[in-house]
């Protein structure tokens, strides 16, 4: 590709996947600081970094040690931190309200400083997240630098008509981040696949590694998927995976082979 090329073409996406220190928020914050320095130093072309499910907490039910909305500390720092470097920041947060209510809360942070947020609409029962926070209704479509960007989180990936694409509606690129379980890993891997090609989209999912104090192990396995479900980023259980996502190759498919038409 050519330098002189239009911006809206591309999209650099990298995805930070790592251990989640437990219950610390300001920790979380300052080792993420890090990473996400090192990846900028490793490439300059970054448009977005995202990061993982609950990335300043891992995925606790104790709401008195999750993050505070009301503070405004890590909207602040990731506002900081996208304007600093001029790249788009996202990732999910446990959040805690002065009403007593908790969520589990995508937030998409642009260098100009505004932001955009997405309330987990799936909770996970199974690990009695729906006895502790208040799930969302709506999906998010957020829009930046030309692309179209879904947002979802970990058990959201198992509702695909939640996501379901069409033209009416459209986006390019799904990001699912996660705190999903080794154990689990097949489905993962298989279903973000299954997304790319049943929307013909590009698809990013970002997960941790490591393990919590449930005895809970997370592999990472962080993948970036073409519209046509091939992987052409695998992070396994590395630090960061890197998706390019091209318009062109984008649009051809969707114009060669138009599913979305009959979608709606």
């Amino acid at each position: 590709m050519s330098s002189s090329q239009n911006k809206e073409t591309l999209l650099h996406i990298v995805g930070i996947q790592s251990p989640i220190i437990w219950e610390n928020p300001n920790a979380n914050r300052m080792a993420f600081s890090e990473r996400i320095e090192n990846a900028m130093k490793e490439k300059n072309d970054i448009d977005l970094i995202v990061l993982p499910e609950v990335f300043t907490t891992g995925f606790s039910m104790n709401i008195d040690a999750i993050d505070s909305w009301k503070s405004g500390k890590t909207l602040d720092w990731m506002r900081d931190l996208s304007k600093k470097y001029n790249v788009a920041i996202t990732g999910s947060v446990a959040f805690r309200f002065e009403e007593g209510i908790a969520r589990n809360r995508s937030v998409f942070v642009k260098p100009d400083g505004s932001f955009e947020c997405y309330d987990k609409r799936h909770l996970f029962t199974f690990g009695n997240e729906n006895a502790h926070y208040q799930g969302g209704e709506a999906r998010k479509i957020v829009e930046f630098r030309g692309w179209r960007i879904l947002l979802q989180i970990c058990y959201d990936l198992r509702f695909p008509s939640f996501s379901r694409n069409s033209m009416s509606n459209i986006y390019d690129v799904a990001l699912y981040v996660a705190n999903w379980p080794e154990v689990r890993r097949h489905p993962w891997r298989t279903l973000l696949q299954a997304r790319a090609i049943e929307n013909q989209c590009y698809v990013v999912g970002v997960n941790r590694t490591g393990s919590d104090p449930n005895n809970i192990a997370y592999r990472g396995d962080s993948l970036g998927v073409d519209p046509y479900g091939n992987i052409l980023s695998d992070a396994d259980q590395g630090e960061a995976l890197t998706l390019v996502c091209n318009r062109v190759t984008l649009d051809g498919f969707r114009s060669k082979f138009p599913v979305l038409e009959d979608a709606d």
